[in-house]
């Protein structure tokens, strides 16, 4: 095997490796996202997209190489050479052996190449989504506690307004009560002013015929002193 093809071969097994860690049902996606998240990635992450491309670029034009070294010792030509010189056999089907090894392997590595890039991406979004579920989950309950310390705030309230409602209701029926009262007492004192007014209208009646009879009293009585008078002088 050549040096090429030792290397695809040896990249091949690290593939295998990488993939079956990768795999490990254990190692959960956030663990994962904890390794992707080195600093070591991150000094590496602008030549990532770059080393992919061209490991995918050298990983096909061996994949064809491989293919056309197939196509070639597997050809009609070839077989036909072979028939006519019987000392080629061996030869031809070593080449042809390792022209497939040498598909199969660049093949195997160019696939489990997508495969390892793939599985990484996957495991980065179950990582984040995880995370996200997490922090929406978390939000979720602190909806929920909100709402539930709303409920009960609401609940409080309404109580409270409830006891204020009853509280004011016994107040205006007390009020309404004493309104009630007051205006008896007032129809009443209404009722004793008017029969005040009437009595102090019967007693000026009364103190002005008291006066008249005063009066024509009064003048009887000058007239009688007249009388007298007049009498008195008449005898002397």
């Amino acid at each position: 095997m050549t040096l090429q093809w030792t290397a695809v071969a040896f990249f091949l097994y690290a593939e295998i490796a990488i993939n079956l860690i990768l795999c490990v049902p254990f190692i959960s996606a956030q663990r994962w996202r904890l390794v992707f998240s080195w600093k070591i990635w991150t000094w590496l992450s602008p030549y990532w997209n770059k080393c992919f491309f061209a490991m995918i670029m050298v990983l096909i034009v061996l994949f064809l190489d491989a293919a056309r070294e197939v196509h070639k010792y597997s050809s009609p030509e070839s077989i036909q050479e072979v028939k006519v010189n019987s000392n080629l056999f061996d030869h031809l089907h070593m080449r042809l052996f390792r022209a497939q090894r040498n598909l199969y392997i660049s093949g195997f590595s160019l696939f489990l190449w997508l495969v390892m890039r793939r599985a990484i991406i996957l495991l980065n979004q179950v990582a984040v989504t995880a995370q996200n579920n997490a922090a929406l989950q978390a939000q979720m309950e602190n909806a929920a506690k909100a709402a539930n310390q709303h409920q009960e705030d609401n609940r409080v309230l309404k109580q409270t307004l409830l006891g204020e409602e009853k509280v004011i209701s016994e107040k205006n029926h007390q009020l309404k009560l004493e309104v009630k009262s007051l205006s008896n007492q007032l129809k009443m004192a209404q009722e004793a002013i008017h029969k005040s007014h009437a009595e102090v209208e019967t007693m000026r009646s009364q103190t002005k015929g008291l006066a008249k009879e005063y009066d024509r009293l009064l003048s009887e009585h000058h007239q009688l002193q007249n009388l007298q008078s007049a009498a008195d002088k008449k005898i002397q």
